[in-house]
Order: structure tokens, then sequence, then C-alpha cells
């Protein structure tokens, strides 16, 4: 762990929190791969029985990559091994093997929402705002497996819809397209009931959850597409960074198609 991606373990279950408040809990390197080494070394001895992750601050769960990381972006190699690197921490989170939880208060978007997707449940305060923004802000994409992952929760129709619109879930639609199973009031409440929650599913045949979650994740990786292309096409493109100088300065992109 680091400073920036903090954990403590409580009775079975392991409290991990995106500690950069200052950022609204934008991804660094550094937290992506301290999470997905998390999650391979974790023990099945049953002294860890479920994962709750959050963020920490009040305002967000995790607001996406930290944008600066990708000023240095210049060729396809760079663009490609950045989504193989999210992929594999994704894929890496998807194979943990106890039950994981995201408790969302406030803000997640982009990998923060990633991350959420590939977590076993999600349960969200009334603060929730969750979506990929990508087509106002940077213009590039996402990874062909973050697409598939995301239909599965809420339907191709929807995932095109707020990408296209960059739109906002808030928390009541994401509970009626069960993309979360529980709206709680606040952030004191929702932390309340991912205790229970981790508590009860903890109490539950370790080997059905494991070979569930395994089960799914090899039907959705049996469909994996070719995408180098697409990723290619976005992250080399004039137009991502003119959507990197923009978000930085804060300032509204001009986008030009190329």
């Amino acid at each position: 762990m680091t400073e920036e991606l903090t954990q403590h373990l409580n009775d079975g279950v392991l409290w991990v929190a995106f500690n950069r408040p200052e950022t609204r809990n934008a991804l660094t390197f550094a937290m992506y791969d301290a999470l997905a080494n998390l999650c391979t070394s974790l023990p099945t001895n049953g002294s860890i029985r479920a994962i709750v992750i959050s963020g920490n601050g009040g305002k967000a769960f995790a607001a996406g990559t930290d944008m600066s990381q990708f000023r240095d972006f210049k060729t396809a190699q760079d663009a490609l091994e950045y989504e193989a690197r999210i992929a594999q921490v994704l894929d890496d989170l998807e194979r943990c093997p106890v039950p994981t939880i995201a408790a969302i208060n406030g803000a997640c978007t982009g990998g923060g929402a990633a991350i959420a997707a590939a977590c076993d449940l999600r349960i969200t305060s009334s603060s929730l705002k969750f979506g990929f923004p990508i087509a106002r802000t940077l213009g590039n994409c996402l990874a062909s497996d973050n697409l598939a992952r995301l239909s599965d929760l809420m339907g191709a129709g929807r995932v095109r819809e707020i990408i296209f619109t960059a739109r906002l879930i808030l928390a009541e639609e994401a509970r009626a397209i069960g993309l979360v199973s529980e709206v709680l009031p606040d952030e004191e409440a929702l932390m309340a009931r991912a205790k229970e929650l981790a508590q009860l599913v903890g109490t539950m045949a370790p080997l059905t959850l494991r070979s569930t979650k395994e089960a799914m994740r090899r039907r959705r990786a049996a469909i994996a597409v070719e995408d180098d292309d697409l990723i290619t096409m976005c992250y080399t493109s004039d137009d991502f960074h003119i959507g990197i100088d923009a978000f930085l300065s804060k300032s509204k992109p001009d986008w030009t198609g190329k």
C-alpha cells in the first residue's frame, strides 16, 4: 500500500480507500498498481472474507485517472501500454478471491467508475455521480472490455447514451437500472451498510462465491475483441492533446476530429 491507497483489516473485512482527497481521489499509476497487487496477493485462508473499496474526503469515490499523467503520451505504444495496464488492474480486481464491494460516495468517473464496475457489489450514497464524460473532456476512449463490462451492468444502449452525451448517472437512476443495489442517505449510512453487507457475504460459502465470480469473468473474456486500432486512433489524435490541455487549464476544448 501507499499513502494514496490505504487499508486496514477489521473483523475479517479489508477496508481499502483511495486517499487523494485534494484531487477528488484522481488515480495515479501507483494507486492502480497497489490495488492490483492487493488483489493478487490476498490470502485465501479465511482471514479476509470481503473487501470494501471507498474514497476518502467526502466528495469522491475516485474521479478517474490523474490527467497530468497523460501529458507525455506521444505514441501508439504509450496508449496501448496504458490501456493494457488498466485492463490488467481490472482483471486482477475481478479475479480477487473474495467478494469486493464498492461503497461509492460522490463522484465516480472514468477510471474510478471502471473500478466500481469491476467490483462484485456496488452501493452508494445519494450524492453519486457516475459516468465517463470523455467525449466532453479528453477525447479518448474506453477499451472494448470496459464497454462489455458496463454493457453487462446497464445495457449497451445506455452505455452509448451516457458516453455520447457525457452525462452522469445519479443515485436513484443507478438503482433503477441495477448499476447499484442500494442507495443510502449519506456517507455515514453508506459505510455502516457496507460493513453489514461485507459481514453478510463473508458468512457465505467462499468457493460458491469464487466460482461464480470466475465463471462470469470467463464468459465475458470469451468474447474479447481486437481494439488496438481504436485506442491508437483516439490517444494519438490531436483532439486528445487538445482535451488534456483544456482540462488542465480549465477551458473548453475545440475539437477538430483529427
